[in-house]
């Protein structure tokens, strides 16, 4: 979408917030990786991503959040892949405006580097394929392909063989984020060393099962996170969200990832926002609905 700033058109590309709507984790691998199985889904909260071309080099601006604007920043890695493997001479500024919580479970670093791969493909016209696309962004993130495919997919591997799955029958999404930090890297060793003692059974097939039958109750009692048990352990806020969501109508609350966001699916626009409204005000809550759309793209007016 070309959008009007100084009497200049800018590209811009959205960056969508995932969710695990269930989410298996096996045991770590020798290159330091674990093998995941997870159901996931693109929700409509979204980064913004603009790109302006400039003579040379990459630079990028973030509005919104006190984020690295150096090669640390997944935005920046990904002009910069595509610039080397695809010989773009010139650079591009990016503008990121920050609406996904940093750290939260929701992939948002992921789907900023999916925005800029997608839209410097269409600002050079460089002509990559989805593949194409997906192969660059696994070298970027795990999170990064299933971010440039967006909808409701399956990931495995470590995250970065995806294929697309029947979309989420329609719903209204609760996230609420506690003020708590989670490192993903902690949360995987806690589960490497209590795996015996937290080992919830996370039935990924049942709930593909589901999205095929379009049948949003099945999806909702299969919904489940590996990470769960050993991170509500430690941040017991995350289960009294999950029972206060319940509580407010949702036909299930889950942890996203590694947390600390946790989420609850709705079927009524009502019950959604007055959820929100009893929600702790120490919360940092969103109302959303899954797309079917990858990053950089648009929904169909």
């Amino acid at each position: 979408m070309l959008q009007k700033k100084g009497g200049k058109l800018v590209p811009s590309f959205p960056a969508w917030a995932k969710l695990n709507l269930g989410l298996k984790v096996g045991a770590k691998r020798p290159d330091g990786y674990h093998d995941i199985i997870s159901v996931m889904q693109t929700v409509s909260l979204a980064d913004k991503v603009e790109l302006t071309p400039r003579r040379a080099g990459v630079s990028l601006e973030v509005v919104g959040a006190d984020l690295p604007t150096d090669d640390t920043n997944l935005a920046v890695q990904a002009a910069h892949l595509i610039q080397d493997k695809c010989g773009v001479p010139s650079g591009v500024h990016i503008k990121l405006t920050k609406h996904i919580p940093l750290a939260a479970g929701l992939a948002g670093g992921s789907a900023d580097a999916a925005a800029v791969l997608y839209g410097m493909n269409v600002l050079w016209r460089l002509g990559l394929g989805s593949k194409e696309l997906m192969e660059l962004g696994a070298a970027i993130g795990s999170d990064v392909p299933f971010a440039l495919l967006g909808g409701t997919g399956l990931a495995e591997g470590r995250g970065e063989i995806v294929s697309p799955l029947p979309p989420l029958p329609n719903c209204y999404l609760v996230l609420a984020c506690p003020k708590v930090a989670v490192s993903t890297a902690w949360a995987y060793n806690e589960l490497d060393c209590g795996r015996a003692y937290f080992s919830p059974p996370v039935d990924i097939n049942s709930l593909v099962k589901a999205l095929s039958l379009g049948d949003l109750a099945l999806v909702a009692a299969g919904m489940a996170n590996s990470f769960e048990p050993v991170v509500t352990t430690h941040f017991p806020v995350i289960n009294d969200l999950k029972q206060a969501l319940v509580a407010a109508g949702a036909k299930a609350a889950l942890m996203s990832g590694s947390g600390p966001t946790v989420y609850g699916v709705f079927t009524e626009l009502t019950e959604a926002k007055q959820a929100i409204s009893i929600l702790s005000t120490d919360v940092i809550t969103y109302l959303a609905q899954p797309v079917t759309i990858g990053a950089g793209r648009f929904p169909k007016e």
